[in-house]
């Protein structure tokens, strides 16, 4: 599949730690939407579905993570921290430097983590979520627990990441490990070469295998957290529920380990639906799948508005309602 598209001009602002590179899309006064991408990937995972939410009135926001892209640390000596806690501040710090009081936030991967973290902490900043792959706030001393040996297999990332050769590994051979990412993630995504290397120009970033190796040690509790973001994780520990309208979606052909949607339709305790996206879609829903993505978007933001009335119309009490 041809994709060679590009968002255009890169902006850049500073936002609490990071001097933050993102693309903007649709009318500056339209609904915020903030899409945040996951590994090993990059903003063009919504260039499409981007596109079209523009066309719907929507103003979509899509950064580059920390380590990816032009996004960079303000202090060189800053910790080149990926925990869960720090990936999410990033996103509020991005919105309080944009001027956005509040936002649809959508993500995949460790984008889905980071939106479902800044819906359930700051639900006020959060109009509605979008999340493929469900609730992913994640525990590492859950994490630390072992699996069958099966499901083992599937993480073997996880598990060269914290070995000094699997850091150097990735660091030498990073566009052909995202490669082989993309294609067990996504066994019948097909890519061409010019849409792998577009995302793939990303990952040069100086900061970005600190920040990718960093994230998989600290979910098995392989290497520290920052001490400011330690009552945080506690309380997200404790897997804090969902309050806000929530869409969550799974391709039908996503090759990456994911939660079954069965196990965490319960941590959603607002308006909720979950939708299966079929046709051979995997892990990167947003970009193979970005009409289905965008259409999320828009609903959720219309679960939002109908919660808002009916909030009205009940003197505040809340309705539940979309519930699959």
């Amino acid at each position: 599949m041809a994709d060679t598209g590009s968002f255009g001009s890169i902006r850049q602002v500073d936002a609490g730690v990071l001097s933050v590179g993102y693309a903007e899309v649709g009318p500056p006064d339209g609904p915020a939407v903030l899409l945040l991408h996951g590994w090993p990937y990059d903003i063009h995972s919504y260039l499409d579905a981007s596109g079209l939410l523009a066309a719907q009135g929507f103003r979509v926001i899509v950064p580059h993570l920390r380590g990816y892209g032009s996004t960079r640390f303000l202090d060189d000596d800053a910790p080149r921290n990926g925990q869960q806690a720090a990936l999410a501040f990033d996103a509020i710090a991005l919105l309080d430097a944009l001027g956005v009081e509040q936002a649809v936030v959508g993500g995949f991967d460790w984008g889905a983590r980071s939106a479902g973290i800044v819906a359930a902490l700051w639900p006020e900043r959060t109009r509605a979520l979008v999340a493929v792959s469900g609730y992913l706030i994640g525990d590492p001393a859950v994490n630390r627990r072992p699996l069958p040996p099966a499901a083992e297999l599937s993480w073997w990332y996880q598990f060269y990441f914290a070995t000094e050769r699997g850091r150097d590994g990735y660091d030498e051979y990073r566009d052909e490990f995202s490669r082989l990412i993309w294609h067990t993630a996504s066994p019948q995504w097909s890519f061409d070469d010019a849409t792998f290397a577009r995302s793939a120009a990303s990952f040069d970033n100086p900061d970005h295998v600190a920040i990718v190796i960093h994230n998989y040690r600290w979910r098995l509790g392989l290497a520290e957290g920052e001490s400011r973001y330690d009552d945080v994780e506690r309380r997200l520990a404790a897997t804090p529920p969902i309050t806000v309208p929530t869409i969550t979606m799974e391709g039908d052909a996503n090759g990456a380990p994911h939660p079954q949607p069965e196990s965490y339709a319960g941590r959603f305790t607002g308006p909720y639906e979950h939708r299966l996206i079929t046709g051979g879609v995997g892990h990167n829903l947003p970009q193979e799948a970005p009409e289905a993505f965008a259409s999320a978007i828009a609903d959720a933001a219309g679960m939002a508005a109908d919660r808002a009335t009916a909030a009205a119309t009940t003197g505040g009490t809340d309705v539940r309602s979309h519930r699959e």
